[in-house]
Protein backbone atom coordinates (compact mmCIF):
# COMPACT_ATOMS: atom_id res chain seq x y z
CA UNK A 1 0.00 0.00 0.00
CA UNK A 2 1.36 3.34 -1.00
CA UNK A 3 -0.64 5.49 1.40
CA UNK A 4 -1.12 8.56 -0.83
CA UNK A 5 -1.23 12.21 0.19
CA UNK A 6 -3.68 14.09 2.36
CA UNK A 7 -5.24 15.46 -0.85
CA UNK A 8 -5.61 11.89 -2.11
CA UNK A 9 -7.41 10.95 1.11
CA UNK A 10 -9.82 13.91 0.79
CA UNK A 11 -10.72 13.09 -2.83
CA UNK A 12 -11.03 9.39 -2.05
CA UNK A 13 -13.35 10.12 0.89
CA UNK A 14 -15.46 12.18 -1.53
CA UNK A 15 -15.58 9.24 -3.96
CA UNK A 16 -16.66 6.95 -1.12
CA UNK A 17 -19.39 9.43 -0.12
CA UNK A 18 -20.54 9.50 -3.75
CA UNK A 19 -20.80 5.69 -3.74
CA UNK A 20 -23.63 5.98 -1.22
CA UNK A 21 -25.82 7.33 -4.04
CA UNK A 22 -25.62 4.01 -5.86
CA UNK A 23 -28.91 2.13 -5.75
CA UNK A 24 -28.39 -0.93 -3.50
CA UNK A 25 -28.38 -4.15 -5.45
CA UNK A 26 -27.49 -7.75 -4.66
CA UNK A 27 -25.76 -8.01 -8.04
CA UNK A 28 -23.16 -5.20 -7.88
CA UNK A 29 -21.03 -3.11 -5.58
CA UNK A 30 -21.77 0.52 -4.78
CA UNK A 31 -18.75 2.44 -6.07
CA UNK A 32 -18.03 6.13 -6.46
CA UNK A 33 -15.46 7.73 -8.78
CA UNK A 34 -14.11 11.24 -9.29
CA UNK A 35 -11.75 12.26 -12.09
CA UNK A 36 -9.48 15.15 -11.07
CA UNK A 37 -7.16 17.03 -13.43
CA UNK A 38 -3.49 17.69 -12.75
CA UNK A 39 -4.35 21.03 -11.11
CA UNK A 40 -6.74 19.51 -8.56
CA UNK A 41 -10.02 20.40 -10.28
CA UNK A 42 -12.79 17.80 -10.52
CA UNK A 43 -13.56 17.03 -14.16
CA UNK A 44 -16.28 14.42 -13.70
CA UNK A 45 -17.95 12.19 -11.13
CA UNK A 46 -19.87 8.96 -11.33
CA UNK A 47 -21.34 6.20 -9.25
CA UNK A 48 -22.54 2.70 -9.95
CA UNK A 49 -25.94 2.73 -11.61
CA UNK A 50 -26.06 6.52 -11.93
CA UNK A 51 -27.34 6.67 -15.51
CA UNK A 52 -27.80 2.99 -16.32
CA UNK A 53 -28.16 0.02 -13.97
CA UNK A 54 -25.19 -1.65 -15.66
CA UNK A 55 -22.81 1.33 -15.62
CA UNK A 56 -19.93 1.15 -13.21
CA UNK A 57 -18.74 4.31 -11.43
CA UNK A 58 -15.61 4.76 -13.54
CA UNK A 59 -17.62 4.28 -16.72
CA UNK A 60 -20.22 6.86 -15.64
CA UNK A 61 -17.50 9.43 -14.85
CA UNK A 62 -15.64 8.82 -18.12
CA UNK A 63 -18.86 9.14 -20.12
CA UNK A 64 -19.20 12.71 -18.85
CA UNK A 65 -15.86 13.62 -20.42
CA UNK A 66 -17.29 13.09 -23.92
CA UNK A 67 -14.34 11.15 -25.26
CA UNK A 68 -11.62 13.55 -24.11
CA UNK A 69 -8.24 11.85 -24.13
CA UNK A 70 -4.59 12.77 -24.43
CA UNK A 71 -2.30 14.89 -22.28
CA UNK A 72 -5.08 16.33 -20.09
CA UNK A 73 -6.16 12.87 -18.94
CA UNK A 74 -2.59 11.58 -18.76
CA UNK A 75 -2.13 14.03 -15.89
CA UNK A 76 -5.53 13.21 -14.37
CA UNK A 77 -6.24 11.00 -11.38
CA UNK A 78 -9.35 8.92 -10.91
CA UNK A 79 -10.34 8.39 -7.31
CA UNK A 80 -12.43 5.25 -7.09
CA UNK A 81 -13.69 3.65 -3.93
CA UNK A 82 -13.04 0.15 -5.28
CA UNK A 83 -10.50 -1.38 -7.65
CA UNK A 84 -11.50 -0.94 -11.31
CA UNK A 85 -12.77 -4.21 -12.77
CA UNK A 86 -10.97 -6.38 -15.31
CA UNK A 87 -13.82 -8.85 -15.76
CA UNK A 88 -17.37 -7.83 -16.45
CA UNK A 89 -20.60 -9.74 -17.00
CA UNK A 90 -22.95 -6.82 -17.72
CA UNK A 91 -21.01 -4.99 -20.47
CA UNK A 92 -18.24 -5.77 -22.94
CA UNK A 93 -15.53 -3.38 -21.68
CA UNK A 94 -14.13 -3.64 -18.16
CA UNK A 95 -13.28 -0.40 -16.35
CA UNK A 96 -9.52 -0.96 -16.49
CA UNK A 97 -9.74 -1.06 -20.29
CA UNK A 98 -11.87 2.09 -20.35
CA UNK A 99 -9.36 3.90 -18.13
CA UNK A 100 -6.44 2.78 -20.29
CA UNK A 101 -8.25 3.81 -23.49
CA UNK A 102 -8.97 7.25 -22.01
CA UNK A 103 -5.32 7.67 -21.03
CA UNK A 104 -5.91 8.20 -17.29
CA UNK A 105 -2.44 8.41 -15.75
CA UNK A 106 -3.15 7.73 -12.09
CA UNK A 107 -5.66 5.72 -10.04
CA UNK A 108 -6.26 6.01 -6.29
CA UNK A 109 -8.45 3.40 -4.58
CA UNK A 110 -9.44 2.29 -1.12
CA UNK A 111 -10.36 -1.39 -1.55
CA UNK A 112 -9.44 -4.14 -3.96
CA UNK A 113 -12.49 -5.86 -5.41
CA UNK A 114 -13.54 -8.81 -3.22
CA UNK A 115 -13.83 -12.21 -4.92
CA UNK A 116 -17.61 -12.17 -5.03
CA UNK A 117 -18.65 -11.37 -8.60
CA UNK A 118 -15.35 -11.76 -10.48
CA UNK A 119 -11.66 -12.46 -10.03
CA UNK A 120 -10.32 -8.95 -10.62
CA UNK A 121 -6.71 -7.91 -11.14
CA UNK A 122 -7.23 -4.22 -11.92
CA UNK A 123 -4.29 -2.98 -9.87
CA UNK A 124 -1.85 -5.30 -11.61
CA UNK A 125 -3.32 -4.61 -15.06
CA UNK A 126 -3.11 -0.84 -14.61
CA UNK A 127 0.42 -0.93 -13.17
CA UNK A 128 1.50 -3.26 -15.97
CA UNK A 129 0.32 -0.65 -18.48
CA UNK A 130 2.30 2.12 -16.76
CA UNK A 131 -0.52 3.72 -14.76
CA UNK A 132 0.44 4.92 -11.28
CA UNK A 133 -1.79 3.17 -8.73
CA UNK A 134 -2.09 4.26 -5.10
CA UNK A 135 -3.94 2.14 -2.57
CA UNK A 136 -5.21 3.80 0.60
CA UNK A 137 -6.30 0.68 2.43
CA UNK A 138 -6.93 2.54 5.67
CA UNK A 139 -10.18 3.79 4.05
CA UNK A 140 -11.23 0.32 2.89
CA UNK A 141 -13.50 -0.19 5.91
CA UNK A 142 -15.65 2.71 4.68
CA UNK A 143 -16.13 0.98 1.32
CA UNK A 144 -16.93 -2.30 3.05
CA UNK A 145 -19.57 -0.51 5.14
CA UNK A 146 -21.20 1.04 2.05
CA UNK A 147 -21.31 -2.43 0.49
CA UNK A 148 -22.57 -4.30 3.54
CA UNK A 149 -25.79 -5.11 1.61
CA UNK A 150 -23.73 -7.28 -0.75
CA UNK A 151 -20.85 -8.42 1.42
CA UNK A 152 -23.01 -9.41 4.41
CA UNK A 153 -25.26 -11.53 2.17
CA UNK A 154 -22.23 -13.25 0.68
CA UNK A 155 -20.78 -13.89 4.14
CA UNK A 156 -24.09 -15.39 5.34
CA UNK A 157 -24.23 -17.61 2.28
CA UNK A 158 -20.70 -18.84 3.05
CA UNK A 159 -21.40 -19.08 6.77
CA UNK A 160 -18.69 -16.56 7.67
CA UNK A 161 -18.55 -13.14 9.24
CA UNK A 162 -17.90 -9.89 7.40
CA UNK A 163 -14.41 -8.43 7.70
CA UNK A 164 -15.67 -4.87 7.84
Amino acid sequence: MDGGTEQDRRWLRSAIALSRLSPPSPSHYAVGAIIVDGHGTALATGYTGETDPHYHAEEAALAKLSGRTGPELNRATIYTSMEPCTVRRSRPDPCTELLLDAGIGRVVLALREPLLFADCDGVETLRGAGVAVVEIGELGHLVTAVNAHVLSSADRARGTRSAG
